[in-house]
This record gives structure tokens, C-alpha cells and sequence, in this order.
């Protein structure tokens, strides 16, 4: 309503109270608009005409009965409202304007500002829209009244609350509504205290909580307020950012942050604030902080040019790592060396701060692209900078934080496409020569501090093997050096403790000796006792790492030797007594000799407290392992001295107690267990691992043998006491472990000691035996006790390890204890019924005292499943040794078996699987259901422990065993249909179970091949029945010839770097200390490849079986060939027929030549015709080459091939090319050699006319080696006649290429092939040149060659003459990978990568608000007579010129107005052009860049543009079901990461493409292409309509 109505309104009614009452409203209603503005009119007005106190409280009376209580109508209202809050704003003001004298102001406030800081009440809608009302009428209020100090303060302290809590759309809103409108109705110095207030809050609350929400929300605010941190005004109380050390602490937080906005907002910060520093042209930096003299910005006019082109670099870098993509961000890192140069030539000027750097390196290492995260690692591992001691010491925190951490990443370790597989990885040897460098760089006094927060690091987090073993190794390489004390082997300690979380052993035990190494080139060894340096060897494990025989073990004991006397003596520890002081007074530091000596002296020393007390739980063993330990390294130590070594004085403690076992009945309990401890790690460690040494040659081991034998009588008698019934607590059940491992250890041990031998076997076991058959024989108890149970279950025991020791063929088969252990089958099969699956019952009555009773009563049934183990173990040596006593009892007896599966724990049976492998063959053919249910169980069995890598692979070892025997894979599919059936479906969830699993086919194949034909045996000794069965199962066979490595990249990963550690050999200990599992993905292959090899052709049976094989694998060939006509290099595809025809190479001398010719010939030629990958293709036209050298006769077929029409593989007629370059070696053999040499020249002549160009290089090249044969010179005139002239002709003309550019290149690359080169098909006819020269040469993946030394190692390769291991010459080992078809490659990359990077800067303002879309383009178009539309494409996210390209020329095809691209420079790239076509000279083109994406989407917005996302999300719409507005804006993703979430906000609505297939993404130009033909089709017809 106008001021001109109002008036008149006025003059007709004299007293305003009755208008003022017309246009007010009831405070529980709702009025409409034009009521609100009039009454806001009406106020106005009035106010300039009165002032009175009468008006001023009618005034107030509309404040607070109509704004506030609408303000909370609008606020709950669900439809809101914006033009409403406009006019309930004016009012509000022209109240508060009219009673600012009184304490209004004050009140509102009071109301409003508690409104703020209202947190979220479970309704997210009501609750943004109240304080999205609130924050608009407090900007109202304070730009209504004048300014007040305590209304503004007060405000700015609840706005600063507001900052930490709400979200960042509201926190804009504060500071645009509420923070601008106080700083522009203050003056300057009002300003720049209201600046300082924010400016200290938001920088203290950064300082206080370093987290990245902190980070983002503290740059949004000060990015806002940018403008009046950055004036030119100059002030002592505004608040400065170039002073400021937190500002630039905060800005540093940015930059590394993982939101793209926030790191966005620092990088424009900090560009501003230097820019701020050139304009003022004034001497600048930060103030210090506490605790650190760096300075983090500095400015200096008379550097000016140097600062600036510091920091326009490091934002150029900055920048271009946002691309997240390496071929962008690799011309940039020249930059980054520009920068470190910079930085480290000013380290003393303190121009540049180290600090900036480590932000581009952590901005890389965050990278979501792993390439860029690896660039930016092998970067920093390279800088030359990092050896100047103080650039060092600057980067020393990043290397042990954030450089550490990204170290963890395992895929970073992955090795360089130029190594081989047992190279060590790339960033391995860069790490390794980093950190010699870089210690070595640090000054001396820092370098200790630094390398034990690097080790404590390591033992902060859990790490996966890979990284962890390359970093152990990089510590391992420092140079001897005094710089950790006892702190540092505590660190070593936790690393191996908390890391140490892996399946992969050999790592494990690698990664332990590298450590170790470490510790000890590192270690201060006057600052660390022998107690923490023995404490801290108990952590390398005996079967992984630190064992005797190793290299690793005799660097201990030379270390040891080196500083012995010079450890630091303490007085407070076991081993540090008065005595030990005494004997060492004369010596600087301990004597390690004498330190054992009184250290065992001590362990065996039971207090008196101890002596009444004969039950309890054993000692912890780690004593004792650590005590022998030490014992053999000392005895070691001595002999490197040339000493004799003093073990009988040394273990003289020990022996004296083990003499006394069986004699002093009355020893203490506690002393039995410890000696037995040692007595038992004695035996067990006392062995070399080494290879290289002979037993007898160990002085040490023969020594300690002696020694122990004197008392082996007596430690055996006590046994026998022991285990023979006094045995009767809960506690004893773990004894008894000790107890029969000891046992076991002494078997193994002197079992080849005649007298001990003998006595063993005639007395001794006899004995223990009948003692536990009565304990088991005994009736059982009604009421079962302790004592009676834990008597059975260790009788039970004893009987396993002795039925234990006896199939692994300790014992005398005719031996007095053979005889006693099988009259165990009276036991377990009495006349009645058999005794199977006894269980215990848990005791009813018992008293407790010993917590450990407690548990172990509480455990029962574990010791009741070791109990029904132990049971079957002895079971499955009676099968073996004595058999079942009768089919009927076998029955039941598997039945019980069967039962025991469900009964036991996974992990315990294997005994249960041993027995039924023996049983299961007798009873099939009377009980085949209860087979099949025993094998399904157990197969059930095995996959349960699929997740648990200790005790899988003796069970599946154990299962194949069973469902594979002999006796099973005999049976055929006619006579039992289910069984064998049962075992094919296992078998193939066998297979499924390799992919995912490695190593589990290899137990299946090497079982198999053995069964079949043992390695021992000697040819044709092994039985025809059992060999014949590989006739049922030769898919097995199939399948073993066609399995290779195909893992996932991780497994790939870890499977490369066993290989490297296994090439390190002796010198990496865990070589020697892990048992090598053979679970190489390649052994499967190996494996039946020796098979097949030792086959004997002459045998029948033999024969057989190789041609049937044969035929398989040429009909998986054809299977593969048919249904991929085309498939890439190293695919499956490739890699499954690679090997296939690698193993019909290796059978070829075996066959008969009449199978050869009716069967083999024509499917050789069949698949020459098919389009091969190159490996393929040279190994069958050496097949073929070798099919005519054995059956020059068939040469015909060869002649045939040339003249069948194969239109779809024009060039597969180069196969055949291939093989009459090699005439020379077919000739010799073929009758009418005239006619056939004049044959092949013809042929050869025919093809050099060919259309296609490879084909007559083919074609040529055949001429030419068929022309210069020897004699050829002969045959010339007489058998050619005039074609003499044109071959010279066209020879003379192939020489002639030289100036054809590329053709002369391939004429010369074809020559020198090394298919037609240096090879030789029949004298290069060996294993190796099948299996690993012609895949390296034919440029296969290095995980298809299969080396020589797996043949070596994994098999015992049978020799043979005709088809020898190793080559015979050296000629192809030493060419190099290449092929002539290939074009030149890598010189333009090259360049490319390392181009200088130009920098242009260009606002998106200027590029797209003063630039119309209707330019020169249009004009162009528009002359003739060019329709547009209203559709803008924009493709600012790809990169690609291809599709830029492609894009274009569609947009402008179909009348788009304008394509939007991030950068103009596309249109002159050659790429783009070859697609575009010109299209670009008629299509208006923009440029904005990514970064500017969102401010151009918004103006877009504003014109009216409904923008559009070409994205599949969960709300897209269909493009069938859409419908484009006029004025469209389709916005593309890039080629892979597609749309950025942060755009995606701004999106109206994303439509996807319906899709059919299995591949889930369409080409960006082929998407975008459909989606503006579907705009023009809508558009077309409305058009074509109206």
C-alpha cells in the first residue's frame, strides 16, 4: 500500500488509533500480506509525524502482539513462507526503529538470540526453520538500530557458540545476515574490535581441538570474512593474517584435509594473503609460539620475486593435485623438486617454511588415486634435500607420522612393470636407500631420539605383512650405530608383539629376522642388561626366524662374542647376584657364561613354599625356552672361540635333578616340571636347520646328545611311573602333555641308538602299554572321580603317541612292541561289540581349591574331544598295521566314525579321516550310502576350517586322503553311480575352493600323480588297475594342465614378495626355519607336467592316457576359440590356451605318429586359422613345424592350408607364412625336395601380392629364407623358369624399403624376431624354451613363465634325452621381449609427462557472464540458417580429447547452444580434432573450469536453467520417462569418478540410461549423446506440433 494511500487514509480519519486498530490483527490469527505492509507503511509514517509516548507504546504493543507471536506462526508453519517473513522483516524494523530509545532492543534480543542457540528437538524441519527466523530478524534488529555495544557483543558471542554446533548452511546464514550486518553499521575501530573478537575465538577453538571438523568450519568462517581480513586498512587492532602462527596452522590443517571445499578455502586464503603481502609491500612475519622458533610466513620486499614465485608454484600444485589423476599431475612434480630446492637452499633464512612441503606430500599420500599416493611416496623417498642435516631434522616428525602411515598401504609395494617377480619391489629398494640417507643426514644428537619414535611408531598400530617387512628391511640396512638403549628393545618388542598378526609365515619369520638385525647393529649394549637382551630374543620364534644352523643365529652369537663384557650389570634381577658380581668384578660388563650358568641355577632353585605343595598347574614354559635358548647360544659362542664348549659344567644343574627322577621319589613337583621344560626345548632346538651341515659335523648337538643320554634311563623311568596311573588331577591332564612330548623328543632323538633302541622297543613300551591297557580296562566308576578320569584320559594319550610313533615307522615291525600296541584291538574290538567313541563323564564329586582345576573342569569337553582324538589315532594304526577284523565290524566300525565327525572339533579329525580312508574302500561295495554320508561329512568337516589356516591343511590333506584313494578313484561310474557322482560334485567344490584358495588344488594333484604313479617307482612297476584310474579322472589332469595364477591383485601382492624373500635364500633365516608348504599356484602345473614326463610311450596304458589328454586339451582350444573370437593379452582366455598348447608341445615326442596324423595334424591346422594372441600363435606354428619334421609325409596338409578361404582371419595366413621360414628344417626330411622347395617358393611368391601389408611382410620374409636355402642357386633356371626374375624382383625391392619409413622399420623388426632369428625348433626343443624363454619373448605376464627352478625344486623332473631340462645353447635367454608389429612407444609419453606446465589463470566471471553464447560460432551458424536450441552441455569434468571430441561434434549436429569445457586449449588438440571434424568452427564453446563448476551452476540456475546430472544414484529418473524442459543444462561426470558429491547438490534431478547388460556404465560421449538426442526428439516434436 503507498504512502500516497495512507496519507489519505489519514486525512479522513483524524485520530490514528482507529486505523492503527483497522489494521491490526488478532494475535491468534494470521493476516495476510498486504495487511502487514500496510500497518508497516502506517508505522512509518507516523513515526516522522510523532513521537509520542502514547504512540510509542501502541508501537510496542504491535511488536510484541502481532511480529513476535506471527514470527512463531510462520516458524511452526509448515508452508513457511518467504514473502510473509519479508514483510513481517519490514515491519519488525520500522518497530524496532520507532522505540530504539527504550529498552526494545534490548528485550528482542533477549528473545531472539536463545532462539540460536537451540539445539535440534527430533523435528529437523521445524527446528532449521526457527532459527532460520531468527537469524533474519536478528539482522534486522541490528541494522534497525544504532549501534549498541553490549546488543552486538552479546550477539557475537552466541553466533560464535552457534559456529561449533549447527551446520554449515546455517552457520553461512549467520555470518551473511547477522556478521555482515554488524561490521557494516560499526566504524573502523568498532570493526576491527568486532573482527578481533572473531578472529581470536574462532583461531583458540582451532588451537584447542585439531579435528577436521574444526578445520573446515574455522576456514568457512574466515573465508567469509575474507574481504575485511584482507583490507588494505592498516590498523594496530585488527587482526592481521599474515602475523598470525595459528592462522597459518590453521590454513596448513586445510590444505590437507580431506573435503575438496575446505581444502579449496585454504589454498584461496593463503593466496589472498599473499597477495595482501605484495600490496603492502612491508618486512612481515609470524609471531613464534611457544615451544618452536619456526616461522611459518614471512615476506620481504626486497625477495619479492622469489616469494612470489614460490607461492605461485606451490598453488599450481595444489591445484593440480585436486585432478586426482596421475598423467595430470606428474608434468607438476618438477614443480615440487623447484619447491624443495627453494625451501632447503633458504632453511637458514627462514624465508620458507619445511612445513609447506610436507603439505603437498600428505595432500598426495590422501590421494583417492593409489597411483598419485605412490608418486608422492617414491618422491619423498627420493629427495636429495632430506641429506641436509637441517632440511632433515625439519621433515623427521613427518617421516615418523604421516609418512609411516602411508607406508602401511600394501598396494604401494607392488613391483615395477620393468621387474621380475623375484625383484624386490621398487618403493622396497627407495625405502631401503631412504633411510640410510636420512639417518645418516640428521645430526648426530637427534638421530637416537628420532629412529626410536620411528620403531615405537612401527609398534603403535597393527601392520599388514608386506609393509611391515619392507620396513624392518630399510632398518635392517642402517649402519651400525650405538642409538637405542633398553627403550628401544622394549619398542623392537612391541613390533614384534603387536604386529606379528599374519597369516603368511614366512613373512612373519622374515620380517623377525630383518628386526633382529636391526636391534642389534642399533642397540647401545653398555645401556641394556643381558636379562632385557635375552628377554627381548624369547620374541623371535625358533620356527620362524632365530634358530640354530641360520645366518641369522651365527650373527647373534658374532655380535654376542663382540660384546660380551660389555653389557650393563644390574642389581635387582634373577642372575645379577653377588655371586655373579664377584666372578665378573675383574671384567668391564656381565660375562654371558657365567650369567646362564647362575641364571639356570636360580630357575631350578624351588623355593621352600613350594616344597609341600606336589599339585598345581606347570610353570610358564617361557623360562625355560628363553634359559635354552641362551644355553645353545653360549655353547655356540664358545666354539667360535675355537673353545671347547662347556655344556657339562653349564647344564650341570640340570642333569644332576634329571638323574634323580626316577630315583628320589620325593622331589619337588614344581623342580620335575622345569627340568622336564628344558630337557624338552634341549631337545627340540638343539638340531640345525641349516642344509649345508651334517649332524655329526655340530659339535654342540653331538655334545649335547652325550649328555643327555646319560640320563635318558632315568628320565624314561619316571615317565613310565608317571604315566602308569599317578597321574590323577585336573592339573595333570596338562602334565601329561609335557610328559609324552618329552617322551616323544627322546624317541626321535636316540631311537638309533642300538642299546636305547632296543630296550625301548622290548621292554620299555611293552610295559607303559599293558599299564594303560589295565587303567582303560578297569570298569568304570558309577560315580566317575577325578582321579579314574583323568587316569583314562591320560592313558588314552600315551597309547596315541605310541600308535603315533609307530606309523611313522619308529618301531620294528617284529619288535615285542609292535606286538604290545596290537593287542590294543582287543581293547577297541572285544568279542561282544566294538569299543568306539568312549566319552568321560565329568566328574559329580570333586573340591576344588586350585583355580586352574577350576578351568580345566570347567573345559571338559576338550579333554573329552582329545580323549575320543586319541581314541582314533590308535584306531587308524590298527587299520593300517593289522586291518579290520571282518567286513560286518568295518561297517560298524565306519558308522562309528562317522558318528566321531560330529562329535569332534574340527580341528581334531584328522585320525577319524586316516582310519576312513582305510576303511571306506573295503565297505563300498556293501554300504555305499554310508560312504557317501562319511565323505559328505567330512568334506562338510573340511570347509568348516576353510577360515583357519593352522589346521585346514592337514585336514584337507587328510580328507583328500580319503575321498581320493586308490580304492575309490578304481571305481567306475557304472558299478557304483553315487559314490562317483558324490566325488565329481566335491571335486568340483574342490576347484571352486582353489580360486579363492591357494594352494588347495596342489594337495589334490600331488596325491593323485603319486597314487597314480609313485616318483620311486620305476617305470611300469606300478600296478595297471591303480594306473588306470587316471583314465576315470582325467579332468583332474585336464584341469592341472590349464590351472595357473589368477589372483586378485592383493594376493598377487603378497605371492611376488614370498618370492622374493624365498630368492634371498640362506641369508634371510626364515628360509631356513619355515617349512616350505608348496602352495605355489604354478605347482599344480609342475607337478603333472613331471607326471607326464615320466609317462612311458611304449606302455599301452601310457599311451592311452596321453592321447585322450591330448584330445581334451585341443577340444578346450576349440571350445575357447569358438566362443571368444577376439580376447585380449593375459586374459583367461589367452593364458588357459597358452598353456594348453605349452603341454600338447611337451607330450608331442611322446605320441605315436600315427595318432599324430589322424588326429593331431588337422586340429593344428584348424586352430592356426583362429585369431591368436602372438604367444599362441608361435607355439602352434612350432607344433606344426614339429607335426611335418616327425611326418615329412603329410607336408601336403600344409600345402592345403594356403589354398582354404578364410575370410574372417584374412592374416591367420601368416601362421602358415611362419612355418616355411623354417623350411630349412622340415627340407632335409621331405622326398621330391625340388618340388617341394619350388612348392613353397610359389606359395611364398603367391602371398607378396596381398592387400594386406603384414601378410606380405609374412609372405617376403618366407621368400627370402626359402630363396637362400642352400642349393637353391642350383634349382634356379631348371625348375623356375622366368619366375626367377620376378622373385629377385621382389626381394630386391623388400631391401629397397629403406625409404618407406615404417615399412622398412617392420622389414628390419621381422628379420630380427627371435622366431626367425636365433630360435631353432628342433635344437631349442627343451622344457625351458616351452615353459619360460617363449613366454618372456613373447611379452606373456610374468606370473604364465614357469622357471627352471621349480621344476627343480617342487618335483623330482624326470631326465629325458628327447626332451631336455635346460636348453642347450644360450641364444634366446639373451634376447630381449619385442615383436615387430609393435609401433614405437613410450618417447612421446616420456615428453609428455615431464612438459611444462603453463599456467593460466582466467575468472570464471569473465569467461562466462561477459561472454554470450551467441559469438562467432553462432554467426557463423546462423548465416546459414542454423537452428539452435535452448540445451547447454556442459563437460568441464572430462579430460579426454577423444570424447571432447566426439562430444562436440554431436552437440553441434543436434542444434545444442553451447558445450562448456574446463579448458578451451582441447579444441587445438590433434585427438579432438580428428573427431570433432570442424564441428567446433560452428558450436559456441565455454570455459569453466572444474573448480568453478558450482558458481556457474548457480547462475544457470538463476536464468531459469533446470540442470540436469548424467549419473546413476538411487533417485534417478529413467531417460524413458523424462522429460526435458526447454531450458535444459546437462551436466557430465568424469570418464571415472563421475559426478563430484558436492555438485551433485546443486542437481535438480539425475536420469540414467536403462541397461540390459552385464557391464554397468556407458562411454560418457555415448551417454551424453543419447540424452541430447532424446532433448531434440522432445523438443523436435513440440516444435513440429506448435
Amino acid at each position: 500500500m503507498s504512502n500516497f494511500l495512507i496519507n489519505t487514509l489519514l486525512s479522513h480519519h483524524p485520530d490514528p488509533e482507529d486505523l492503527f486498530s483497522t489494521l491490526c490483527w488478532p494475535s491468534t490469527s494470521r493476516p495476510d500480506i498486504d495487511k502487514v505492509e500496510a500497518l508497516t507503511v502506517l508505522i512509518k509514517e507516523l513515526s516522522s509525524k510523532s513521537q509520542e509516548e502514547r504512540f510509542i507504546c501502541k508501537v510496542q504493543s504491535v511488536l510484541w502482539n502481532q511480529c513476535m507471536p506471527l514470527m512463531q506462526t510462520i516458524s511452526g508453519a509448515d508452508d513457511g513462507g518467504k514473502d510473509m517473513l519479508s514483510a513481517l522483516c519490514g515491519l519488525f524494523a520500522a518497530c524496532v526503529s520507532t522505540c530504539q530509545t527504550h529498552d526494545v532492543p534490548e528485550k528482542v534480543s533477549h528473545v531472539l538470540l536463545p532462539v540460536l542457540l537451540t539445539r535440534d528437538d527430533g523435528n529437523p524441519e521445524t527446528s532449521r526453520f526457527d532459527v532460520d527466523v531468527a537469524i533474519e530478524v536478528t539482522a534486522v534488529l541490528l541494522s534497525s538500530i544504532s549501534y549498541d555495544r553490549d546488543i552486538i557483543s552479546r550477539t557475537l558471542s552466541c553466533t560464535l557458540c552457534c559456529v561449533k554446533d549447527l551446520s554449515d548452511s546455517i552457520i553461512s546464514k549467520i555470518i551473511v545476515r547477522i556478521w555482515f550486518t554488524i561490521l557494516k553499521s560499526c566504524d573502523k575501530d568498532a570493526e576491527s574490535e568486532v573482527l578481533h573478537q572473531i578472529w581470536d575465538d574462532l583461531l583458540s577453538w582451532h588451537q584447542r581441538d585439531h579435528t577436521e571438523s574444526v578445520s573446515a568450519r574455522v576456514l568457512l568462517c574466515l573465508t567469509a570474512l575474507s574481504d575485511y581480513l584482507y583490507s588494505s586498512e592498516t590498523s594496530p587492532t585488527r587482526p592481521d593474517p599474515r602475523r598470525s602462527q595459528m592462522f597459518f596452522r590453521a590454513i596448513q590443517a586445510g590444505l590437507t584435509h580431506k573435503d575438496s571445499v575446505t581444502r579449496k578455502r585454504a589454498l584461496y586464503l593463503l593466496t589472498r594473503c599473499v597477495a595482501l603481502a605484495e600490496i603492502k609491500k612491508e618486512d612481515v612475519f609470524t609471531s613464534e609460539e611457544p615451544n618452536t622458533d619456526e616461522i611459518l610466513f614471512r615476506w620481504s620486499p626486497e625477495k619479492k620475486q622469489s616469494l612470489r614465485e614460490f607461492w605461485e608454484d606451490y598453488a599450481l600444485v595444489l591445484e593440480t593435485l585436486e585432478e586426482n589423476q596421475i598423467h595430470v599431475i606428474r608434468p607438476v612434480l618438477n614443480r615440487i623438486d623447484m619447491l624443495v630446492e627453494t625451501t632447503a637452499t633458504d632453511i637458514q633464512g627462514g624465508l620458507f617454511s619445511p612445513s609447506w612441503l610436507l603439505c603437498v606430500y600428505q595432500r598426495m599420500f590422501h590421494s583417492e588415486n593409489k597411483a598419485v599416493m605412490k608418486e608422492g611416496v617414491n618422491h619423498l623417498l627420493e629427495l636429495k634435500a632430506l641429506r641436509r642435516p637441517a632440511f632433515a631434522l625439519a621433515f623427521s616428525q613427518f617421516v615418523i607420522g604421516p609418512l609411516m602411515d602411508v607406508l602401511a598401504e600394501s598396494s604401494l609395494y607392488h613391483r615395477a612393470p620393468q621387474q621380475n617377480i623375484r625383484d624386490c619391489p621398487e618403493l622396497g629398494v627407495k625405502l631401503q636407500m631412504f633411510m640410510v640417507n636420512f639417518f645418516k643426514s640428521l645430526p648426530e644428537e637427534n638421530r637416537g631420539s628420532v629412529l626410536l619414535q620411528l620403531v615405537q611408531r612401527l609398534g603403535s598400530r597393527h601392520w599388514c605383512a608386506v609393509p611391515l617387512l619392507f620396513l624392518s628391511q630399510a632398518l635392517s640396512c642402517l649402519s651400525p650405530c650405538p642409538l637405542l638403549g633398553s627403550d628401544g628393545l622394549h619398542a623392537f618388542r612391541e613390533v614384534l608383539r603387536c604386529t606379528m598378526i599374519t597369516h603368511q609365515v614366512l613373512l612373519r619369520g622374515a620380517s623377525q629376522c630383518f628386526l633382529l638385525r636391526a636391534a642389534l647393529c642399533l642397540t647401545d649394549v653398555s645401556t641394556v642388561s643381558l636379562d632385557e637382551l635375552f628377554g627381548f630374543l624369547l620374541h623371535f620364534r625358533a620356527d620362524e626366524s632365530l634358530c640354530r644352523g641360520t645366518a641369522l643365529w651365527n650373527e647373534l652369537c658374532n655380535w654376542l662374542q663382540a660384546n660380551e663384557g660389555c653389557f650393563r650389570l644390574t642389581n635387582g634381577d634373577p642372575g645379577s647376584s653377588e655371586e655373579l658380581h664377584a666372578e665378573t668384578q675383574n671384567r668391564d660388563g656381565a660375562s654371558i657364561f657365567s650369567y646362564i650358568q647362575q641364571r639356570l641355577k636360580t630357575f631350578l632353585t624351588v623355593p621352600a613354599s613350594s616344597v609341600s605343595d606336589q599339585t598345581g598347574s606347570l610353570p610358564d614354559p617361557s623360562e625355560a625356552e628363553l634359559l635354552v635358548r641362551t644355553v645353545l647360544l653360549t655353547a655356540d659362542l664358545q666354539q667360535t672361540r675355537s673353545e671347547e664348549p662347556g655344556l657339562e659344567l653349564l647344564l650341570q644343574p640340570l642333569l644332576d635333578v634329571l638323574q634323580r627322577l626316577s630315583t628320589n621319589v620325593y622331589l619337588v613337583l614344581q623342580k620335575t616340571d622345569k627340568s622336564l621344560q628344558l630337557l624338552l626345548r634341549l631337545l627340540q632346538l638343539h638340531r640345525r636347520r641349516s642344509d649345508t651341515e651334517k649332524e655329526n659335523e655340530d659339535v654342540v648337538a653331538v655334545t649335547l646328545k652325550t649328555l643327555l643320554l646319560s640320563v635318558v634311563e632315568s628320565v624314561q623311568e619316571f615317565l613310565l611311573r608317571r604315566l602308569s596311573g599317578e597321574l590323577r588331577e585336573l592339573c595333570d591332564v596338562e602334565r601329561s602333555g609335557l610328559y609324552l612330548s618329552v617322551l616323544r623328543e627322546l624317541v626321535l632323538t636316540y631311537s638309533t641308538v642300538s642299546w636305547y633302541g632296543s630296550n625301548l622297543q622290548q621292554n620299555y613300551i611293552p610295559k607303559i602299554t599293558t599299564n594303560c591297557l589295565r587303567i582303560l580296562g578297569e570298569p568304570s566308576e558309577q560315580n566317575p572321580s577325578v582321579s579314574g578320569q583323568v587316569q583314562r584320559v591320560v592313558s588314552m594319550a600315551t597309547l596315541a603317541l605310541l600308535c603315533d610313533m609307530a606309523d611313522r615307522g619308529v618301531l620294528n615291525d617284529r619288535s615285542e612292541a609292535m606286538r604290545a600296541l596290537h593287542s590294543l584291538s582287543d581293547y577297541f574290538y572285544p568279542s561282544s561289540s566294538p569299543h568306539l567313541n568312549h566319552t568321560l563323564l565329568k566328574p559329580t564329586t570333586v573340591t576344588i581349591s586350585d583355580p586352574v582345576d577350576s578351568g580345566v573342569l570347567k573345559d571338559w569337553g576338550r579333554i573329552v574331544a582329545q580323549f575320543i582324538r586319541d581314541q582314533w589315532t590308535c584306531l587308524s594304526f590298527l587299520q593300517k598295521s593289522a586291518g579290520t577284523p571282518g567286513d560286518p565290524v568295518a561297517s560298524v566300525v565306519l558308522r562309528a566314525a562317522v558318528d566321531a565327525l560330529a562329535l569332534l572339533p574340527g580341528h581334531l579329525i584328522v585320525p577319524v579321516l586316516d582310519f576312513m580312508a582305510s576303511v571306506v574302500p573295503q565297505v563300498v561295495q556293501c554300504d555305499e550310502s554310508l560312504c557317501i554320508e562319511a565323505i559328505c561329512a567330512s568334506w562338510k568337516a573340511v570347509q568348516a576350517l576353510s577360515t583357519n589356516p593352522h589346521d585346514f591343511w592337514s585336514t584337507l590333506q587328510g580328507f583328500v586322503r580319503l575321498a581320493f584313494h586308490r580304492g575309490l578313484l578304481q571305481l567306475t561310474e557304472e558299478q557304483n553311480p553315487r559314490i562317483t557322482a558324490c566325488i565329481q560334485q566335491i571335486l568340483t567344490e574342490l576347484m571352486e575352493l582353489a580360486q579363492v584358495r591357494s594352494g588347495v588344488f596342489n594337495v589334490l594333484i600331488q596325491h593323485c600323480c603319486e597314487t597314480w604313479l609313485p616318483c620311486g617307482a620305476a617305470e611300469g612297476l606300478q600296478a595297471d588297475p591303480v594306473f588306470s584310474s587316471a583314465l576315470l579322472h582325467l579332468d583332474i589332469l585336464t584341469e592341472a594342465c590349464v590351472y595357473g595364477p589368477v589372483f586378485r591383485r592383493d594376493q598377487r601382492l603378497v605371492q611376488e614378495v614370498q618370492s622374493y624373500v624365498e630368492q634371498l635364500g640362506d641369508s634371510c633365516a626364515a628360509n631356513t626355519a619355515v617349512n616350505s608348504d608348496n602352495r605355489d599356484d604354478q605347482f599344480p602345473r609342475v607337478c603333472v607336467l613331471a607326471f607326464l614326463c615320466r609317462l612311458n610311450p611304449s606302455d599301452q596304458l601310457h599311451q592311452r592316457l596321453m592321447e585322450e589328454l591330448v584330445q581334451r586339451l585341443l577340444r578346450k582350444d576349440a571350445e575357447i576359440s569358438k566362443s571368444k573370437v577376439r580376447y585380449y593379452s593375459n586374459s583367461i582366455q589367452h593364458r588357459v590356451k597358452n598353456r594348453v598348447w605349452q603341454t600338447l608341445l611337451l607330450l608331442l615326442h611322446k605320441l605315436r605318429p600315427e595318432f599324430v596324423s589322424e588326429c593331431v595334424l588337422s586340429q593344428v591346422c584348424e586352430a592356426g586359422f583362429c585369431s591368436n594372441q602372438a604367444s599362441v600363435k608361435y607355439l602352434i606354428e612350432w607344433t606344426l613345424i614339429l607335426v611335418l619334421h616327425q611326418n615329412p609325409s603329410h607336408i601336403q596338409n600344409l600345402w592345403n592350408c594356403f589354398s582354404q578361404d578364410h575370410e574372417k582371419t584374412k592374416t591367420s595366413i601368416c601362421t602358415f607364412l611362419s612355418v616355411l621360414v623354417h623350411l630349412n628344417v622340415l627340407l632335409p626330411k621331405l622326398q621330391d625336395k625340388e618340388v617341394q622347395w619350388r612348392r613353397a617358393v610359389e606359395v611364398s611368391l603367391q602371398w607378396c601380392f596381398s592387400h594386406n601389408f603384414s601378410i606380405r611382410l609374412y609372405a617376403l620374409l618366407a621368400l627370402k629364407r626359402v630363396w637362400e636355402l642352400e642349393d637353391a642357386c642350383v634349382l634356379l633356371e631348371e625348375h623356375l623358369g622366368g619366375l626367377t626374375t620376378v622373385v629377385q624382383a621382389c626381394l630386391q625391392q623388400a631391401e629397397a624399403m629403406q625409404n618407406t619409413g615404417n615399412a622398412m622399420k617392420n622389414w628390419s623388426r621381422i628379420q630380427d624376431h627371435f622366431f626367425f632369428s636365433a630360435f631353432n625348433p628342433i635344437r631349442d626343443y627343451s622344457v625351458e624354451t616351452i615353459f619360460q624363454s617363449f613366454p618372456l619373448l613373447s611379452e606373456l605376464a610374468e606370473d604364465e613363465w614357469l622357471p627352471l627352478w621349480k621344476f627343480e625344486c617342487f618335483v623330482d623332473f624326470p631326465i629325458d634325452a628327447a626332451l631336455p631340462l635346460k636348453n642347450p645353447v644360450t641364444d634366446l635367454c639373451e634376447l630381449q621381449p619385442g615383436d615387430w608389429i609393435q609401433q614405437d612407444k613410450g618417447g612421446l609419453e616420456q615428453e609428455e609427462r615431464w612438459a611444462e606446465v603453463q599456467k593460466k589463470i582466467t575468472p570464471w566471471k569473465l569467461s562466462v557472464q561477459e561472454q554470450e553464447p551467441e559469438l562467432m560460432a553462432q554467426q557463423r551458424a546462423a548465416r546459414l540458417g542454423k537452428l539452435t536450441s535452448n540445451l547447454l552441455v556442459v563437460a568441464s569434468l572430462i579430460d579426454k580429447p577423444t570424447n571432447l571430441g566426439g562430444l562436440c561434434r554431436t552437440c553441434e549436429i543436434f542444434g545444442a547452444k553451447a558445450l562448456v569445457l574446463d579448458s578451451l586449449r582441447h579444441v587445438n588438440d590433434k585427438q579432438f580434432q580428428v573427431l570433432s571434424v570442424s564441428s567446433e568452427l560452428w558450436l559456441p564453446m565455454l570455459e569453466v573450469k572444474p573448480a568453478e563448476l558450482s558458481d556457474f551452476l548457480q547462475l544457470k540456475r538463476r536464468e531459469g536453467y533446470w540442470v540436469i546430472g548424467v549419473e546413476q544414484t538411487s533417485n534417478s529418473q529413467s531417460l524413458r520417462d523424462y522429460t526435458f524442459p526447454e531450458k535444459s543444462l546437462l551436466l557430465l561426470g568424469n570418464e571415472r569418478e563421475g559426478i563430484p558429491a558436492n555438485l551433485l547438490q546443486l542437481v535438480d534431478v539425475c536420469v540414467e540410461i536403462p541397461q540390459h547388460g552385464i557391464t554397468r556404465s556407458l562411454n560418457v560421449h555415448v551417454s551424453a549423446a543419447l540424452l541430447v538426442w532424446e532433448y531434440t526428439r522432445q523438443h523436435l516434436r513440440q516444435n513440429t506440433g506448435s
